[in-house]
């Protein structure tokens, strides 16, 4: 019989070590803006200690990874090239400063404490559909919910690289300096990228869900959901466009903030 525990204590030793090493790397470059794309890619290596850890891993194990694999390295390749296009993440310079002004840290504490000690724990609770959905159970083969599954994570994977790749070709035209995009995805809502990161956990997790220990994960997609529509997410972002793009309140006013919708009259 599988030792899920031991599993799980295997993967979250492989996540701790991971951030560790990184933390080391971000300190020496001081900057902590590649922690976005090892989010995505530290998922990826989840999934796959997962399986190499499984006897024999099925095709439910091997879709899961598969679709993990797709997404975070479409996404991590994406973060990783916007960091080495844009330059160091505002929010982190802004969050280590504050922690360097007001409490006296060094940048090698604040980036510990306030950036590694904090996205570890995350990544190893959001990534839970793409370990616990691999683990055998019955029933062994794919049935109608795990193909749902398939189908809205591959969906979440296109509508995130379509909003992705709209947002990067308008922020490119000079023409658009300080304008906000609302057209194509980004006409429906006001975060595309999100939506679409949400949908593959989701699709993830009921590939998984259709054994007993799958819905274990449900913690997983509920946290990062809540997380991109609550938390460091959207309110991050919304309150520097506001501040920053006069345009943004009236796009609010019209725009689904999360869930696609045809934008309101106002």
């Amino acid at each position: 019989m599988m030792d899920v525990a031991g599993l799980l204590a295997v993967n979250f030793a492989v996540v701790v070590a991971a951030f560790i090493l990184l933390w080391i790397v971000c300190t020496a470059i001081r900057d902590v803006t590649m922690v976005d794309a090892w989010w995505a890619v530290g998922m990826a290596l989840l999934a796959l200690t997962t399986w190499l850890q499984l006897d024999a891993p099925g095709e439910r194990a091997t879709l899961i990874l598969l679709l993990t694999a797709i997404w975070a390295f479409r996404l991590g390749g994406f973060l990783f090239w916007r960091w080495r296009d844009h330059g160091p993440d505002r929010r982190y310079v802004k969050l280590l400063a504050k922690a360097e002004a007001n409490k006296g840290w060094g940048f090698a504490k604040a980036s510990f404490l306030l950036v590694f000690a904090t996205q570890a724990p995350l990544q190893f609770i959001v990534a839970l559909p793409a370990q616990l959905g691999q683990i055998p159970a019955e029933p062994a083969a794919l049935g109608t919910l795990a193909y749902v599954g398939a189908a809205v994570a591959v969906a979440g994977i296109l509508f995130e690289t379509i909003g992705d790749w709209q947002l990067t070709r308008f922020r490119k035209n000079p023409a658009n300096e300080g304008k906000v995009l609302s057209t194509g995805l980004w006409r429906y809502t006001r975060h595309p990228n999100y939506f679409g990161d949400a949908m593959v956990w989701w699709g993830i997790f009921l590939i998984g869900a259709e054994t007993a220990l799958g819905w274990w994960a449900l913690p997983g997609p509920v946290l990062l959901t809540w997380t991109l529509m609550k938390w460091s997410g959207a309110p991050t972002l919304e309150f520097r466009m506001r501040k920053t793009k006069p345009d943004y309140v009236r796009y609010i006013e019209t725009t689904s903030g999360f869930v696609p919708w045809p934008p309101k009259r106002v």
